[in-house]
């Protein structure tokens, strides 16, 4: 059984003097079990939605007059699902296969990294497969926020021995991709309090996982060691990070600007 979720997410950014100018793209809208979703942007600007190659929603608007910071604000209602047990399926391949199987600057592993990911690939299942090469990443990596930065390798995290759940995303792509295994990844967020009482707002995660594909696309949650389940609410997926990120944009103005971020989870039913 799923829980009923309420996400707000939060960014602002402040600049040191006036941009003139701004062109941005939003993916802060589930992907599934959608119940009601909006987006508010200030200063006010017409946003147009559309679907992006990898199927995310990507909210785009432009302010075109003089403006000192800029706030972004998602507000969605959820329902999500419990976690699936790994199962033999017979699935039509994803028109994307190929290049889900292709390493990308953020998910590039050594060669002898790709080397014990075929290891852990001989013998076993897609999902022993998988569980395997997660293992191998939760051994070596230790969760450490600040670690590392926003274009940080898999492969410079497993290297230092540190990282975030983007990292740890990463590094789990690339060496699936080495296996064999077409892999993606996963951005979206997590209720980190699942004992915590009804209604209560609690202090939320932006959230990075993987997919795999084993006749159909099954999720796995590196970070953490545990199965994807409620507590996670999907958002995008792609290649990498570049492919999914919250707020994307460009402005005309100061070179200088500060940013602001603070998702909230509540869980409402479940």
């Amino acid at each position: 059984m799923g829980w009923r979720l309420m996400i707000r997410h939060l960014t602002r950014m402040e600049y040191a003097d006036e941009a003139r100018s701004s062109f941005n793209e939003v993916r802060m809208t589930p992907a599934t079990g959608v119940l009601s979703s909006r987006i508010v942007v200030q200063p006010a600007a017409h946003i147009y939605t559309y679907q992006d190659y990898w199927g995310t929603t990507v909210s785009a608007f432009d302010v075109s007059h003089p403006h000192r910071s800029l706030s972004v604000e998602a507000v969605s209602r959820v329902e999500t699902t419990g976690p699936r047990r790994p199962r033999s399926v017979a699935g039509t391949p994803d028109p994307s296969m190929s290049e889900l199987l292709r390493s990308t600057p953020a998910t590039s592993v050594s060669d002898e990294l790709a080397e014990l990911a075929t290891v852990q690939a001989s013998g076993r299942d897609p999902h022993e497969c998988a569980e395997a090469i997660c293992a191998v990443v939760a051994a070596r990596v230790v969760y450490m926020p600040g670690s590392t930065g926003v274009r940080t390798s898999g492969q410079e995290a497993w290297d230092q021995g540190k990282g975030v759940c983007q990292d740890m995303a990463h590094l789990t792509v690339g060496m699936l991709r080495a296996a064999g295994l077409p892999a993606r990844y996963v951005s979206g967020y997590l209720h980190p309090k699942p004992d915590v009482e009804i209604g209560e707002p609690v202090e939320g995660q932006s959230h990075a996982w993987v997919e795999y594909w084993a006749g159909e696309w099954f999720p796995l949650d590196p970070t953490n060691g545990s199965p994807v389940g409620e507590a996670h609410v999907v958002v995008a997926r792609g290649r990498d990070y570049s492919d999914v990120p919250p707020l994307k944009g460009v402005y005309q103005g100061p070179r200088e600007s500060r940013q602001e971020i603070r998702v909230t989870v509540t869980r409402l039913r479940g």
